[in-house]
């Protein structure tokens, strides 16, 4: 059962235990020796605070490269699905890493840690498009201050099940986050509040084709669920009419029965148990008061977090050929190249 209904803006409206979702769609031109766009583009365009969106692509806080330079985290999680294109990540800890072509890196900022979030422009040939969401999850107070940690998720091992309804027409759930019958996303960081299978938290990434009726089944315990429907035409649920670029508040208790209109769609479902928790949130820092917000500027003045190890503020990893991960321990990880295999239900 639909329990509300919104427009889909900038970012889109999340419920507890998630503080943020946004969804980032760019039609990157062609890169340069410098992985960014050719300087002829960037007339007349804001640098720095680049978010036009009338415009078919976004520079966002990147001067040369377009992205996110440097900047600090505490008090939660950042959960980046890469679709398509590239990401570069640079971290206080000195990992780093090259992901995209449906990774996702899941990183537990804790206690405190800086990091940028470069979008290289690889093909000097041909177009860069870019497509990812960024999801904020809370952590409870008693994991507030965890050691920073991040872990990559390949596209490879990430589960993606196939699944019909009663007429034969497919579609697809990714398991990015929780699981359906028995198949289980990848375990989350450590502290994640996603680790706990009794909080019952799933992100998944809903793919289908036109006229198909998919049906949600109901969650396992009382959470939050919401539901947003970025890309195709319209659906049919509860009797209504739904067009895109709608997000709805979903009933979890029972399953949500919704018909697809007559072109393929696209749905990010995010749900959890609430954490329950106040709330106080400064920029890129949440806590859960004023006087915890006021100590973690304090502590970022004084350390830096950690510093920052990279040459650019805007670093962009210009050796590496294909994706990977290096962990603060020294660790590397070269990306797989392999799809995931469809799981047919």
């Amino acid at each position: 059962m639909i329990l509300k209904q919104f427009p889909l803006g900038f970012p889109w409206k999340t419920q507890d235990p998630f503080l943020f979702c946004v969804h980032h769609l760019d039609a990157y031109p062609k890169g340069n020796k410098d992985f960014g766009p050719d300087s002829s583009y960037l007339k007349n365009r804001n640098i720095g605070q680049d978010f036009d969106p009338q415009l078919p692509w976004r520079m966002y806080h990147g001067e040369k490269v377009p992205g996110f330079p440097a900047h600090p985290h505490r008090g939660f999680e950042t959960v980046t699905i890469a679709t398509k294109g590239f990401i570069d990540h640079s971290d206080s800890l000195g990992a780093a890493g090259r992901f995209g072509n449906g990774d996702v890196q899941w990183m537990t900022a804790g206690k405190g840690v800086q990091h940028c979030e470069m979008f290289p422009l690889l093909n000097q040939n041909e177009d860069n498009p870019l497509e990812l969401f960024q999801i904020w999850l809370n952590l409870p107070k008693k994991d507030k201050l965890a050691n920073p940690y991040f872990k990559m998720l390949w596209n490879s091992d990430i589960p993606v099940l196939a699944l019909a309804d009663k007429q034969g027409k497919k579609y697809t759930i990714k398991l990015v986050a929780g699981s359906v019958e028995k198949h289980q996303a990848p375990t989350p960081p450590p502290n994640s509040w996603a680790n706990n299978q009794h909080n019952d938290v799933a992100i998944w990434l809903i793919k289908t084709e036109a006229g198909t009726t998919i049906t949600l089944p109901p969650a396992s315990t009382q959470v939050n669920r919401s539901l947003y429907f970025y890309e195709g035409n319209e659906i049919k649920a509860d009797g209504m009419l739904i067009k895109v670029k709608t997000g709805l508040e979903l009933d979890a208790s029972t399953s949500f029965e919704f018909e697809n209109g007559n072109v393929p769609a696209s749905f990010l479902l995010l749900q959890g148990k609430p954490i329950a928790e106040p709330v106080a949130q400064h920029g890129p820092f949440v806590m859960n008061s004023q006087q915890e917000i006021m100590q973690a500027f304090a502590e970022y003045q004084q350390t830096q977090f950690g510093g920052w190890p990279w040459s650019s503020y805007e670093h962009v990893h210009k050796e590496a050929k294909n994706g990977f991960a290096l962990y603060p321990d020294g660790k590397k990880e070269e990306r797989p190249t392999t799809d995931p295999s469809l799981i047919n239900l």
